[in-house]
């Protein structure tokens, strides 16, 4: 039977001391994808507002040229819709057509309508 050396055994005692103090560590802050220290970022838009609909549905409008046109922000594409002569809160590009009145929108885009939408504060009173 071979012996351990006495300095090799004293080593591996204090590796092991070493190891158990880190057992409370928390480990995860510094695992680079394992932590959740970091908050979820909005999916919103800076500077839009977001819009709920019926059946799920969303988009975001933001307001460009001091109300004379928005940016719409649809989940597969963003468009300008220009707005629609005198009439507040009417702006379309040729296609599309939204129209907001206080909290709540109506968006038609070809064949897909839009309809029961409000903004998300609102939505959630």
């Amino acid at each position: 039977m071979k012996q351990i050396p006495m300095r090799a055994m004293a080593a591996s005692v204090a590796c092991i001391s070493l190891l158990a103090g880190c057992g409370d560590m928390n480990v995860r802050k510094y695992l680079p994808f394992g932590g959740d220290t970091t908050p979820e970022r909005s999916r919103t838009p800076a500077n839009a507002t977001e819009y709920q609909c019926a059946a799920g549905k969303r988009f975001y409008v933001r307001a460009l040229d001091g109300g004379d046109a928005v940016w719409l922000i649809l989940p597969e594409r963003e468009v300008r819709l220009a707005k629609l002569g005198t009439a507040a809160g009417h702006y379309s590009n040729g296609i599309a057509v939204l129209e907001i009145s206080g909290n709540e929108a109506k968006l038609s885009d070809g064949a897909a309508a839009f309809t029961g939408c409000k903004t998300a504060k609102a939505a959630g009173e």
